[in-house]
């Protein structure tokens, strides 16, 4: 890892300087910061009007065939799998919990899009729709759209985002230096697998990842400092859904027994769980991206300041979330059937405003892991990028 040579970044069609490996003095090309000679009008201009336009019938056309796929791997789970020989069976499942979690990613991303009202842009049926998928995924679909929502308002606010905000060095736990400092793959690998597997539910229980408030914090509780007003009133009713989700669950441990689910529903949503982390984490997270602080803010520049991606045929699998987050952080209301061809509208516009790196996601994840470790400012007061020196 530590001696191969760094893919390069691309910028409409350009190829950059590469980043240099962790060590390296040498500064990966990065992101301006000075505010954009194009205003949110210019880029929406550049979009063709049809983009704009959300069909109920195409948007529920993915959801059903996502749906089906699930319903078909399921049958093959509780029919095909158990009448394999023993050895295709240990093959077999993998396969299926790989396969599902992947297409159970994609619903959750339908999911996300209903709290966006990019589905329907009725609030009624993308909020029941958005309600029942997300508690099925065992997301509370109210609690996170309300800290979804801010974080598209205040990305990359070091004082207001919320999710994957990233610590100064002063701030880094006291086990950082023996992680990072030392270059310590296995202590890395570690915190890589922790963050996968129960990163998310940590999030939502404890807050971990996201922005700090006054005192504890909680996606499940709506008296907390996360929510206010009417908020309160939907969070419970998030907390509903989940309820009667983990109940059914445990109806069906009961009946089938508690390793039968684990098998077929808890292995692959343990799959979207570690899915939903390095996506997220890997839009917002890279040295060639800026933060800021308060006296330098703007909602513009903070929802340029995130990275296309690149996940090959998954792209199309996770309904391009994945490559098309510069334009869902523009306009989040824009249906994924549509988002490919508004991104190639609006490169032109954005130039060196936009960011995509066609890293692979597996090397992308440790790189990110190895060299994003704390932000420090440099040239600028207010503007900070990552560093990984200790």
């Amino acid at each position: 890892m530590g001696t191969s040579s760094r893919p390069t970044t691309v910028k409409e069609g350009k190829k950059l300087e590469p980043p240099r490996r962790a060590g390296n003095h040498a500064a990966v090309q990065r992101s301006p910061v000075d505010k954009p000679p194009f205003t949110l009008g210019d880029i929406r201009k550049a979009i063709p009007p049809h983009c704009f336009h959300r069909s109920v019938i195409k948007s529920f056309s993915y959801l059903l065939h996502d749906l089906a796929i699930a319903a078909g791997l399921l049958y093959f789970a509780l029919v095909v799998i158990p009448a394999l020989p023993g050895v295709l069976r240990l093959v077999a499942w993998p396969f299926y919990w790989a396969a599902q979690g992947c297409f159970l990613f994609g619903v959750w991303i339908i999911a996300h899009e209903c709290g966006h009202h990019a589905f329907s842009g009725h609030a009624l049926l993308d909020d029941t729709l958005g309600l029942v998928l997300h508690s099925w995924l065992l997301a509370p679909y109210f609690s996170w759209k309300y800290t979804h929502q801010r974080h598209h308002s205040n990305t990359s606010s070091q004082e207001r985002d919320e999710v994957f905000v990233p610590r100064f060095k002063s701030d880094l736990p006291w086990y950082s230096p023996y992680v990072y400092k030392y270059n310590n793959p296995v202590a890395r690998l570690l915190l890589l697998v922790v963050q996968l597997t129960v990163g998310w539910p940590m999030y939502l229980v404890f807050n971990t990842w996201g922005r700090q408030y006054p005192r504890f914090a909680s996606h499940f509780d709506p008296s907390g400092p996360i929510y206010k007003g009417r908020e309160r009133v939907f969070i419970a009713i998030s907390d509903i859904g989940m309820l009667a989700v983990s109940l059914a669950l445990y109806w069906l441990a009961e009946g089938y027994g508690f390793w039968w689910v684990v098998r077929v529903y808890g292995v692959p949503l343990l799959v979207v769980n570690a899915w939903l982390v390095v996506v997220t984490y890997l839009h917002h997270t890279h040295r060639a991206i800026p933060h800021y602080d308060s006296s330098e803010w703007d909602w513009l520049r903070g929802a340029l300041a995130t990275v296309d991606r690149d996940y090959g045929f998954l792209n199309r699998v996770f309904h391009n979330i994945t490559d098309t987050h510069v334009l869902h952080h523009l306009f989040p209301a824009i249906p994924h059937y549509h988002a490919v061809e508004a991104t190639k509208a609006i490169r032109p516009v954005l130039g060196e405003y936009y960011q995509f790196d066609p890293t692979p996601v597996v090397k992308a994840i440790w790189r990110e892991a190895k060299e994003c470790i704390y932000i420090q400012s440099e040239d600028h007061k207010g503007i900070f990028w990552y560093s990984n020196k200790f």
